[in-house]
């Protein structure tokens, strides 16, 4: 049976239900499809659930650092199931919740795989759903990588859903999503490794931070081996062999669990798109300026799903999600803007970003700014929680004082980059953030120091 409808949204994250429910409360006949139970990456298998597992992480780590500090006690760990319960109490109720919102709200939603049949016409099971515009907002998937044995590999979805942890963990690939979960895995006892590919590991972050951040990793016990390009995954009963070249020669790791973190892609390679006329290209959905299809004017893209996102984020989707139900309800009048939005590396201690790398700055045509780097161990911030590894790196334009990008490693500096932010996207100058009176002490009021 065809159904008619206004609005269709494929996904039901964060890049999708604010669309769904916006045309809705306009008095739109609205649809929302997903093949995964309602709520999206984040909620469910992202960012969320995520920042449980590292919250009990630093909360072990700070301990173990203060120990002789005024920290008395030794045997503090993380209880894997325990940790999987607590954190299910966030993720469990989520599918239920949305599913109730929608009914609510009037908005038709369907379970399972949608694929297109016409330029606004989609499958989903046996039902047909035609409408005036579609949003494609499908999150994202583990990147294929074309190695022999890929099958043995856990994702990172699962990752954040194992009942008990093994005691050796292979990470492949050298990306956020490693070094986050290899950052919990120490510090819940397991042996945690990463490999991968090149010699510079979380290549969209500073170099000289990530250098630090390294450091702090194989202080913690995490092995990383930088260099080799993974060939194969074999099992043999519980044991995984991962197989790689370095410098031309073979060599072999073993562990008991081996998960996929070597980055995600917009999860469309199904919709049939073709059949829509819809142009995709590696990233995602081609979009115009306003997220709309370049080749199908009634489709709009989101998130992951859209080739113009230039950081998989929760709040470039949900930012994005605003201006496509805009431009749907009101025309095309809004478009995104990707000034001073950071971006965090959720391991202990924290890696942020926003705005300009320093290498990317020298390359731009007569662009002259200084850069103020300096390690910063040795500050009361770092000193008062022992923690040994933290550095800022601040780009500033000479003539105009306009910070141009901010780099952090350190406690909180997932909190203090949104000050940098600020000032990049609002076009504060570093006068200004420099002669802010900030709270003392605390890890904002240095930021009157980097900026010297």
């Amino acid at each position: 049976m065809e159904r008619q409808f206004d609005l269709i949204v494929i996904g039901t994250g964060v890049a999708g239900s604010p669309v769904a429910h916006r045309c809705r409360e306009a008095g739109w006949n609205v649809a929302i499809v997903d093949s995964r139970p309602f709520g999206g990456t984040c909620a469910l298998r992202g960012c969320d659930p995520k920042k449980v597992l590292v919250g009990v992480a630093d909360v072990i780590d700070w301990t173990r650092r203060m120990q002789g500090k005024g920290v008395a006690g030794s045997n503090l760990g993380i209880h894997w199931p325990e940790l999987m319960h607590f954190k299910r109490t966030f993720t469990d109720p989520v599918p239920q919740s949305r599913e109730e919102e929608f009914k609510k709200a009037g908005i038709a939603s369907f379970h399972g795989r949608a694929h297109f049949v016409g330029p606004t016409k989609l499958q989903v099971g046996e039902d047909v759903l035609s409408a005036r515009f579609v949003h494609i907002a499908a999150g994202a998937r583990p990147a294929t990588l074309s190695i022999a044995g890929e099958e043995h590999l856990t994702t990172s979805d699962q990752f954040l859903d194992l009942d008990e942890l093994p005691k050796r963990i292979a990470f492949v690939g050298g990306g956020y999503i490693s070094f986050e979960f290899a950052h919990v895995a120490a510090r819940a006892g397991a042996q945690a490794q990463i490999i991968h590919r090149a010699a510079r590991p979380l290549e969209g972050f500073d170099a000289d931070l990530v250098d630090k951040l390294v450091e702090a990793s194989r202080e913690a016990g995490i092995d990383l081996q930088l260099n080799r390009v993974v060939k194969s995954v074999e099992q043999t009963h519980d044991l995984f062999t991962i197989k790689t070249t370095h410098n031309g020669a073979e060599e072999s790791f073993e562990a008991d669990l081996v998960v996929h973190g070597a980055g995600r892609v917009a999860d469309i390679d199904d919709l049939d798109l073709d059949a829509a006329n819809i142009k995709r290209e590696k990233k995602g959905i081609s979009v115009n300026e306003y997220l709309q299809s370049v080749s199908n004017p009634a489709v709009y893209a989101a998130g992951d799903s859209a080739a113009s996102s230039r950081l998989q984020l929760t709040p470039v989707a949900s930012m994005q999600a605003q201006i496509v139900a805009t431009n749907i309800l009101e025309g095309n009048r809004q478009k995104p803007n990707y000034e001073g939005i950071p971006t965090v590396v959720f391991t202990i201690p924290p890696l942020a970003a926003v705005g300009l790398q320093e290498e990317d700055a020298k390359k731009q045509p007569g662009l002259k700014f200084k850069t103020n780097y300096m390690d910063t161990s040795n500050w009361y911030s770092s000193r008062r929680i022992n923690l040994k590894h933290s550095a800022f790196k601040v780009l500033i334009e000479e003539n105009s004082g306009r910070i141009l990008g901010a780099h952090l490693l350190g406690a909180h500096a997932e909190e203090t980059i949104n000050l940098f932010g600020l000032a990049i996207r609002y076009g504060l100058k570093a006068e200004d953030l420099r002669s802010m009176i900030y709270s003392y002490p605390t890890h904002a009021s240095d930021v009157s120091h980097m900026l010297n």
